[in-house]
This record gives structure tokens, sequence and C-alpha cells, in this order.
């Protein structure tokens, strides 16, 4: 395969990139070959994949089973879950964790770190993701994180079911400190999870405060640990929302422990702005996380979806653009610098927390995974909400789609193409 006249992030200039089997042969300004597959970028920007740091694939798209969330609340959210979970099959969850996954795939997405809720004996969905992330492989790469919805030491044989589920193939230890019953145990929750990452060698991926209470300080908590254990590069502090309510000198003395630890960051500002702010009156807090502070800081933050219509967030389609639209906004983040750079949050700080290494990048000698955008910039891409023009996983075109045209028609009967 040949793609010619491709945009790359770090080029002013358009360049061919030939694909030979399934990895990258030769980036140049001007390929000759004799394949006969040839792809013309037409000058729009070619880069790595998206990627999808944070979802729930077992929850996506069962919103209203058994019933609404009214109270629009992370609690009732999982409320509604728990209810749901009586009645889970294994047809159920793998219908609708596919549905979603292609749905992302289409989106050009090809890794994806999805947790699984393992507060159930049954272990169903964790089956069934297991199984997809092996039918699945050929169109996108799966991460699954065993996540305790309802806690490690509050649920019953909770942290046996986390390790059971590590044991079954979970590639990621998952928690939720501010939910267990007392910050002690919340506290013993994360000690607790990194004893069983070290114990096993796995990724750490924590819900980590997300709640508007202040007074949450898990994050200093994961973070010591982190940095005491040196596994910081393979720790990840999902949501911290609790932070946007920190007072401003306890952030400070927060972020040099932070720098110290070097964990990463998600922030799923779709549904954490959804959910945040909901037990004030005025003014409403925005629920999120102080990304562009990280950011500034060199701190590694990315963003995720967290929630595909499920009990948690009635909307969500896969498309990491409208993540990172709304990323954006709610950070203050709106300036020309930030937006120039802004796919790094769903690109490459994404990578770094899968803890993916060299192989994400787009470069010669690696396998050829590239997506290819309908606009040239990332300024574009994210103002106009670029289609995904092609996906390509290894040498092969996964995903095609063709960007919608509008024609607006004038009182002399010519029209305008509007794109």
């Amino acid at each position: 395969m040949l793609i010619k006249n491709a945009k790359l992030r770090n080029l002013n200039h358009s360049v061919d990139i030939l694909i030979e089997g399934d990895v990258i042969k030769e980036i140049s300004p001007s390929i000759i070959s004799s394949d006969s597959n040839i792809i013309n970028a037409n000058n729009n920007l070619v880069l790595e994949p998206f990627i999808e740091p944070h979802v729930h694939l077992d929850t996506a798209l069962s919103a209203g089973q058994p019933r609404w969330n009214k109270s629009g609340t992370l609690f009732e959210g999982i409320e509604c879950w728990s209810e749901k979970k009586e009645t889970l099959t294994y047809d159920d969850v793998k219908k609708r964790s596919k549905k979603a996954l292609e749905w992302q795939i289409a989106n050009g997405i090809q890794w994806v770190r999805t947790h699984v809720d393992i507060t159930d004996p049954t272990f169903t969905a964790l089956k069934v993701l297991l199984e997809l992330k092996e039918e699945m492989k050929q169109f996108v790469n799966i991460q699954i994180v065993a996540f305790p919805q309802e806690g490690i030491l509050s649920f019953p044989n909770g942290l046996k079911l986390l390790e059971d589920a590590l044991i079954l193939g979970a590639d990621v230890i998952g928690g939720i400190p501010h939910f267990e019953y007392t910050r002690d145990l919340g506290v013993q929750s994360i000690k607790e999870i990194v004893k069983l990452a070290i114990k096993y060698d796995k990724l750490i991926d924590v819900h980590c405060d997300e709640i508007d209470d202040e007074q949450s300080r898990f994050l200093e908590v994961l973070a010591t640990e982190a940095l005491f254990n040196n596994i910081g590069t393979k720790v990840t502090a999902s949501h911290t929302t609790a932070m946007g309510s920190y007072n401003d000198p306890y952030t400070y003395k927060l972020f040099r422990l932070l720098r110290k630890s070097n964990i990463n960051f998600i922030s799923n500002p779709l549904v954490n702005i959804h959910l945040g702010g909901r037990f004030d009156s005025y003014p409403k807090r925005r629920g999120l996380t102080r990304v562009k502070e990280l950011d500034q800081d060199n701190i590694n933050v990315c963003f995720g979806h967290d929630d595909i219509f499920d009990p948690w967030y009635p909307l969500g389609n896969g498309n990491m653009l409208q993540v990172l639209h709304m990323g954006l906004h709610v950070s203050h983040m709106m300036g020309y610098d930030d937006i120039s750079n802004c796919l790094d949050f769903i690109t490459c700080n994404s990578a770094k927390t899968l803890h993916l290494g060299d192989e994400y990048k787009l470069k010669v000698g690696n396998k050829a995974n590239l997506i290819i955008l309908s606009e040239q910039n990332d300024y574009d891409a994210v103002k106009l909400q670029a289609s995904v023009l092609f996906s390509i996983k290894n040498g092969v075109v996964i995903s095609k789609s063709t960007p919608k045209q509008s024609y607006i028609f004038t009182t002399n009967k010519k029209f305008i193409d509007f794109k």
C-alpha cells in the first residue's frame, strides 16, 4: 500500500508513506512504487490511531435498563448498574460491548482500555471482554481493567475477586477508594492494589477521587505508593475530579508529589461535567480535574469517554473528537497553541498512559497502524470535527468514511458546496 500526499503533524510539507505487508517501509517526500493499492491523502492529516484510554464496555448501551438515572449522580448510576447486574447475561453483555467497539473502530480508535466490573462473582462481563479481546484483535487492541465497582474492601470478598480476575486474564488493576465505606478502607484498598500490581507485574488504573468533596484526597496516597515503589509510569489516576475543588495551597504541595511520582492522569470531560456539581446550587462546579495545570506542569494527562449511553451518561457515540472538543472548553484550553497541539490528549498522551512504548509511533519499521483525517491540522480537526477517512491497522484498511456534505442553494439557483 502507498499513501500519497500525507500531512504529518510534525512536518510542514506532505510526504508519501510506503507500507509493505504490515510494516511501514518508507516515509519520504516522494516515493515511486509499483504498488497498485494507492490512497491519496490529499494533504490531509495522517497520524497515529486514536486511543480510548478509559471506557466501560460492559455497561455500554445499557441506559434505561432497568431504570433511568433520574438524579444524574454517580451514586444513583452505581445503584442502577447494581440492579442491572442481577439480570446480566453473557449474550447481552457481548452484544452491547461489541456494538460499542464497532462504533469506536469506525471513529479511528485502535487501542481501548476498558474497565470491567468484577464485583460479580460469576465474572460474566469479564469473560465476555476476554473473549472479545481475542475475537476483535485484528481491528482493535484491548486492555482490560479489573474494576471493583462496589469496592475492594467494602464489597464481600472484593479483594479475592480482584485477584481472581487478574488470574483469569485482566491486564490492569482497578480500584475506587472514594467509594469504600471509610477513608481508612480507601487507603488500605490502594495499598492492596499496589501489592497485587507488584505480585503480578500489572498496570494500575484507579478511579480516584471521582467526587466533588475537596476532602477526598486518595490521589496523594496513590501517588505516594507509586513513588515509594518506583512504579509511577505504570500507574494511572482516572477522574480525580475532587482536585477541581482542592484549595490552591494544598494543590501546590500536591503537584510536587505528582511530578516526582510520574503517574498518569485520565480526565473524562463528557461524563465528569455531567455528573459533577450535582449537589451544588450556585455557583456550580465543573466537576473536572485540573487538566490545564497538569499539562502545563508536564504531567501526563489524556482524555477518555468513560461511558457510552449507560446509567452514568445518556449520550455518546465513540467519537474521541467529541471528547476532545468538550475537554478543551471546560479546561479553559481554547488558546491557539492549546488547540494547535490538542490531538496529543487522544493520541500520544494516551499511549504513554497505556504503557505502549515506541510501538505506537508512526515511523519506519513500526507496524502500519494509522488514520487519515478529513482535515490538515489539529486546529481544523477539532473545529470541524474531522471525519476519519481511513483507519489502517497492520497495513489493512479496517474502516472508511465519507465526510458529510451540505449544499446551500441561493436565490439565483446556484449553490455553495459547504464542507
